[in-house]
């Protein structure tokens, strides 16, 4: 099943849903998306609904790890997560997602349709921007724990080499 990410907002309260498989490919709509939630005069709270996510891999969650960074600098707040998987939801306890999100293993009905959501567009990127969104992503995961640290240390610095080699 193809991924797909899904926004709406409302009363200042922002929802992004990740459904089925959320990989790599879409870090361009989650970036866009975080480039932008800093900026938003409106902001109360921002919901991560992973109830329809089949699988998500590491970028992503290192994408998620940074929105809830960007969303306590900006805001001081601390972001939800919906995650009624229980696969999902151990490796989200296992990387220390709870330490940045609160998380959730249920929603009420109709919290977010996929009717009454946008989906967030995924612009075309390079491959080095790709390669950065990455290493950005990883980095964001090592900076939570030591374990975290330790897991991704040696994908950083093959990112870091194969980009300095480009430039």
């Amino acid at each position: 099943m193809d991924g797909r990410i899904l926004f709406a907002a409302q009363d200042g309260v922002h929802v992004l849903k990740f459904v089925g498989d959320v990989r790599v490919t879409l870090s361009p709509a989650i970036s866009g998306f975080l480039d932008r939630i800093g900026n938003c005069a409106s902001f109360q709270s921002i919901i991560i609904d992973l109830s329809e996510t089949v699988v998500i891999d590491s970028t992503s969650l290192g994408l998620l790890a940074r929105i809830a960074m960007r969303v306590d600098e900006s805001f001081g707040a601390v972001p939800t997560i919906i995650s009624t998987n229980e696969d999902i939801t151990r490796v989200l306890l296992s990387m220390g997602f709870d330490q940045v999100f609160f998380i959730v293993g249920e929603c009420g009905e109709g919290f977010v349709s996929t009717s009454s959501a946008q989906e967030l567009p995924c612009r075309l990127v390079s491959e080095s921007e790709i390669r950065q969104q990455v290493l950005d992503a990883h980095r964001a995961l090592m900076a939570m724990n030591d374990a975290n640290h330790e897991t991704f240390i040696d994908l950083v610095n093959a990112l870091e080499s194969e980009a300095r080699s480009e430039s």
